[in-house]
């Protein structure tokens, strides 16, 4: 059988949050002709007792214990204390089939080492197991396992649903038909889940130093700051309560906001957010208005901020109104610990005759709601209905959807964030969201002619418009001013590629897939373009190094046969 032709990257430089439930360095200069098959790290263990770091500052909650160690100890009980961990020791056991890909998963314990198996017989057969690390997700509403390939960290494909006591797919994944082995760990998922989030080596999505977790759960730090000058100096920590309602709302929001898009700023990472810091120097939040208003599971900041009690607060109600970060009621409490929390606003004398035969505010006026990312899930409904009889979660109609900045701001939007904003919503599947971004991408690059993700972005643009000059030409200013730029260098290739220069192809292409061996797409260009120029052996070397990562996709095992075939099949049409 021939093959096919070649596969774009199809994303761009914008920054989104991974659903962590759900739900990817080693710098290599752009000269560089050969692929460098970066060498398989050993995973370190968890550090139960982390040194300060010299870069960050970050001392980890056993140098808190010894000053505050009954805040110590009743924070080590809270969901948060347990956000993630090493995978044994944590591991719920399971095992389901899933049917539309006809694959047998199997989570378990064996020899003191934690597995994930996958099983499919028949024609399609694949058999198959991967070492489980690391744990992401506290297991109240649901958890993820983490496992290394090559030096590389990638998410399980499939998630424990915890309202459900339930294994399933992650929820992108619930009708696929083949296994996602490929799920990368991305830094925005260990932003909300470690006590001392890190950034990818540079030029690679999912490379992490080791250890990848510094200790336990989310840490003290993640609120209060860095503890390594307070150690050593007894200088002041982050106090959130004592902030700005605007800094102190930025530390919640940075993990409990979702929205529809969020766009990375030029020059910043969500993970080097510090409490105190202003969050929106690192990320501009986005809501679709004007369409049936879906309630995620990850956005609690985003109803709340719609709650009456927040917005006739003058700032003075926020979430730790309610929530104490350093401990969490028994479930015997709940319903009389949020009742105070009504009460210490409403006072004693409503409350005495408001349905007082039900002292549970919470079930009627933050109900769970089914959410609509996450299978299997539902969220408390944080925007504090008056009538339960409003849970309805939708917004007006409009003819026209749009994009508004959340939390809303005064300050001009700037076009860049509304033309990659729109250009994410489009890439994700938004029929009405590319005349939009169509209409921005120009007008953005015009006011910041050097942002690669701009250059990358009106690239693909004139490409499908079948400007392709101008297109290449923009793709290598994007390279200029990002060398690690691997959108632009991917569908660059795929340019070079048609003009029939496979030679420089190749070149381009071996780097991003050293860096990024997950993307399966640029694995298949890489090795379709070497059996094309005669280099059958490397061609096949190359399909195997995709399988590797991904060894249920249909294309990579159909071009393996290709390759193996006498004479191998290498057509392009």
């Amino acid at each position: 059988m021939g093959l096919l032709g070649w596969v774009h990257s199809r994303g761009f430089s914008v920054f989104q949050h991974a659903r962590c439930i759900s739900c990817t360095f080693v710098a290599l200069a752009i000269s560089f002709l050969v692929p460098v098959f970066l060498p398989a790290q050993t995973p370190s263990p968890v550090n139960a007792s982390p040194k300060a770091s010299a870069t960050s500052g970050y001392t980890g909650d056993k140098a808190c214990e010894r000053c505050h160690a009954e805040i110590y100890r009743s924070y080590e009980k809270t969901a948060m204390a347990h956000a993630s961990g090493p995978a044994v020791g944590n591991l719920i056991p399971g095992e389901f089939t899933h049917a539309p890909s006809g694959v047998h998963y199997r989570v378990y314990e064996q020899g003191g080492r934690a597995w994930l198996s996958f099983d499919r017989n028949g024609a399609d057969a694949i058999h198959g197991k991967r070492e489980l690390l690391y744990f992401i997700g506290s297991g109240d509403r649901g958890r993820t396992y983490i496992f290394l390939e090559d030096g590389f960290y990638f998410e399980a494909p499939v998630n424990w649903y915890a309202q459900k006591s339930t294994w399933d797919m992650t929820p992108a994944y619930q009708d696929a038909h083949h296994i996602p082995l490929n799920l990368p760990l991305a830094a925005s998922c260990l932003s909300c889940h470690a006590a001392d989030p890190q950034s990818p080596a540079p030029g690679t999505e999912n490379r992490y130093s080791e250890p990848l977790l510094s200790q336990e759960g989310i840490g003290c730090e993640r609120c209060h700051g860095p503890g390594a000058v307070h150690i050593a100096k007894m200088g002041l920590m982050i106090n959130p309560s004592k902030l700005d309602p605007a800094r102190r709302d930025a530390i919640c929001m940075q993990c409990h906001l979702e929205g529809n898009v969020a766009i990375q700023q030029p020059g910043h990472e969500l993970n080097q957010f510090r409490p105190g810091d202003d969050l929106q120097d690192y990320v501009h939040y986005f809501v679709l208005t004007g369409t049936a208003r879906e309630y995620r599971a990850a956005s609690q900041f985003e109803s709340f901020y719609r709650s009456k009690c927040k917005l006739k607060s003058g700032g003075s109600f926020s979430c730790i109104t309610c929530h104490d970060p350093h401990s969490s009621p028994a479930p015997s409490e709940r319903v009389s610990y949020y009742r105070a929390k009504c009460i210490s606003c409403h006072g004693v004398a409503f409350v005495a005759k408001h349905h007082k035969k039900n002292p549970d505010c919470v079930s009627c006026h933050m109900p769970r709601i089914q959410s609509s990312d996450v299978a299997h899930t539902q969220a408390t409904d944080h925007r504090i209905l008056r009538r339960p009889d409003q849970i309805n979660v939708t917004s007006q109609n409009l003819d026209q959807p749009e994009l508004k900045r959340f939390p809303q701001t005064e300050a001009k939007i700037a076009d860049r964030d509304l033309a990659l904003a729109w250009e994410s919503l489009a890439e994700s599947g938004n029929e009405s969201a590319a005349a939009e971004a169509q209409k921005y991408l120009p007008r953005a690059l015009a006011e910041t002619p050097d942002d690669p993700a701009l250059l990358t972005a009106v690239g693909f643009l004139n490409e499908k418009q079948g400007k392709i000059q101008q297109a290449r030409s923009l793709y290598e200013h994007a390279l200029r001013e990002n060398p690690f730029a691997d959108v632009a260098s991917t569908d660059l290739g795929v340019i070079i590629a048609q003009s029939g220069d496979l030679s420089e192809a190749i070149r381009l292409w071996k780097i991003v897939f050293a860096k990024e061996p997950e993307k399966s797409a640029i694995g298949t260009n890489l090795s379709k373009a070497l059996c094309a120029e005669g280099n059958t052996a490397e061609a096949r070397a190359t399909i195997e190094r995709v399988l590797e990562f991904n060894p249920d996709l249909p294309q990579a095992r159909e071009l393996l046969l290709d390759f193996n075939r006498t004479p191998p099949e290498c057509e392009l049409h």
